[in-house]
């Protein structure tokens, strides 16, 4: 079954100096039919106006993914890490036990645009851990780049949950392919451009809920950037 979730479907908060689209109910935006996707709770897509950012709040029992578009994400934490986060980078955070963090952009005049995405550990109660990992474009061009696993499998981020995330860079001809193992569903999420997906006609923000298949086909994308969430 194949099910699209489009761009304008999703909830939206306009604070000013944060825009943000929730793919699944978060924050005012409920929804009872968008809850998450398997362990997939959070995808959202925020835009932050130079100079602002999310201030000191906790977590805990949560696998956060900072996924940074474009501009510079600036991140510090209880745990004592502090980075900046550019196009390329991958951050996990398990919030575990609990821990405190802020996020700024980087730059006073230039808004920063990433996703935020929280995935359901398969354990609560660990320790908070903390990584950060780079990986440059080419390793994304015209393939399907392992972003993060519950292994660390080809130099990904390691995450608490038996889930992989992909990422890929499509364009014109570049087509690529993925085999879901037996019980397994997945959820493409187009961050920018266009693609089709098995199928099917997305745009930026759109997404695909894919159930009972077992190859997903992503092509004739036109400066496309797709990330593939093969879950349990």
């Amino acid at each position: 079954m194949n099910e699209i979730r489009r761009a304008d479907e999703r909830g939206y908060a306009d604070h000013g100096w944060l825009k943000s689209y929730h793919s699944f109910s978060f924050a005012n935006y409920y929804d009872p039919q968008h809850m998450g996707f398997g362990p997939l709770r959070v995808i959202n897509e925020d835009r932050v106006a130079g100079g602002a950012g999310f201030g000191r709040h906790p977590h805990n029992d949560m696998e956060i993914i900072s996924y940074v578009l474009s501009g510079e994400l600036e991140h510090k934490d209880s745990m004592g890490n502090g980075s900046i986060i550019r196009p390329g980078d991958v951050q996990r955070m398990s919030a575990g036990t609990g821990v405190v963090h802020s996020e700024f952009n980087q730059s006073k005049t230039e808004p920063v645009h990433f996703l935020q995405i929280w995935i359901i550990p398969d354990e609560e109660g660990i320790a908070p851990e903390y990584e950060q990992k780079f990986f440059p474009a080419e390793d994304k061009r015209g393939r399907l780049r392992i972003v993060a696993s519950p292994d660390g499998r080809e130099g990904s981020i390691k995450m608490h949950q038996n889930a992989l995330v992909y990422s890929a860079l499509v364009d014109g001809d570049e087509q690529v392919e993925h085999e879901l193992a037996d019980g397994r569903q997945a959820y493409v999420h187009v961050a920018r451009g266009n693609a089709t997906v098995n199928g099917e006609t997305l745009n930026p923000g759109d997404a695909l809920k894919l159930r009972d298949q077992r190859n997903i086909v992503i092509e004739r994308g036109k400066q496309a950037e797709v990330l593939l969430f093969d879950l349990p």
